[in-house]
């Protein structure tokens, strides 16, 4: 990544927009007082989470908006985690700026400094995020932390929708970012998905609380990016509730993915655990397709390609002799015959 400027602290002035959404729909609130900490005690109360809590803090906007909400709503039992990949040049700006603003507030920062090395196969972006991952959950666990909270909004998750449409992405990836899950042996949970990003701005220039901008969020390189400052804004005008349409979207695509896992459960219980290949063509071509794909995913964490996929279930269609090999690479291992079962080995 090409070094960045110096960010500066920024006091947004976007103003606060939506309206409240029927019951069981996301609760598009205009954010203005103290409706922000109200929502996020809120949110806690419902997952009946118990503090300590983690905040994921970069010091951008979200964050920040998430940073000082948790600290006026839980005084002494909240602390930061700031992740420093040392991407860009501005990341020791964003280090001291999260130092000053977490003494303020006397919220306890951990800082952890990060060397992303992506793996054979793996984009640099997925192999931040997950050794992001791993050192939220490590921070939290350490200061025995119940939840790291996340700051994710209504416009990321719209955003994750469109990319993942962009894509051709099936359930998984239509389904977008969970309120909650559990990552690396730890509870993370995202508070704001029902809150767009305007708002939040609008609530930290209401309560005249500064954050840091991130250089690179204007850097049209990136994908997300384009789409945020070129679709996003024709989208508001074509289709002014994008984000509680896509929010109810990328539900009902969770709850279809849920279906499908059980389902997959269920034929693997007849399979077994490594698949046997006779009880696998037992199955519909689309049943195999969705105890395979759980198979290598739950059990060993790789996600295959839909064209990785394809090309599995062709093997196992073909494969009507003893002697017939199976061989495939998958992420950064293979699949491959032994016997009658499938097995999977990593690199």
């Amino acid at each position: 990544m090409a070094d960045s400027p110096t960010p500066e602290p920024s006091r947004a002035s976007v103003p606060a927009r939506g309206a409240s959404e029927p019951a069981r729909e996301p609760a598009f609130l205009q954010v203005h007082g103290d409706l922000l900490t109200t929502a996020l005690q809120n949110f806690v109360l419902a997952q009946r989470f118990v503090g300590p809590y983690a905040v994921a803090y970069s010091g951008g906007a979200d964050s920040s908006a998430l940073l000082h909400a948790a600290a006026r709503c839980w005084p002494g039992q909240v602390r930061a985690v700031h992740v420093h990949h040392g991407l860009q040049a501005a990341a020791d700006d964003f280090e001291r700026h999260g130092r000053q603003v977490c003494a303020s507030v006397s919220v306890p920062l951990e800082v952890v400094h990060l060397k992303a090395h992506p793996q054979p196969g793996q984009s640099p972006e997925d192999a931040a995020r997950r050794h992001r991952y791993a050192a939220l959950a490590k921070a939290a666990r350490h200061h025995a932390c119940s939840v790291v909270l996340l700051a994710q909004h209504a416009d990321d998750q719209a955003e994750t929708v469109l990319m993942a449409l962009g894509r051709g992405a099936g359930l998984p990836g239509l389904s977008a970012m969970p309120e909650r899950f559990e990552r690396e042996g730890m509870l993370f949970a995202r508070p704001f998905l029902t809150f767009p990003g305007a708002d939040l701005r609008g609530w930290l220039t209401e309560q005249s609380l500064g954050f840091i901008e991130d250089p690179s969020n204007a850097d049209e390189r990136y994908s997300r990016n384009r789409l945020r400052r070129r679709l996003m804004p024709s989208l508001a005008e074509v289709l002014p509730h994008f984000r509680q349409t896509f929010a109810r979207s990328a539900r009902h695509a969770a709850q279809a993915q849920g279906l499908l896992d059980e389902l997959a459960q269920l034929d693997l219980a007849q399979t077994g655990m490594p698949p046997k290949l006779e009880a696998l063509r037992r199955l519909s071509w689309a049943r195999q397709a969705n105890a395979l794909r759980h198979w290598l995913t739950a059990v060993h964490q790789v996600r295959p390609s839909a064209a990785q996929l394809d090309e599995l279930l062709a093997q196992i269609q073909a494969c009507s002799t003893r002697g017939h090999a199976i061989e495939l690479k998958v992420g950064a291992g293979r699949v491959y015959r032994d016997g009658n079962f499938l097995l999977y080995q990593p690199a």
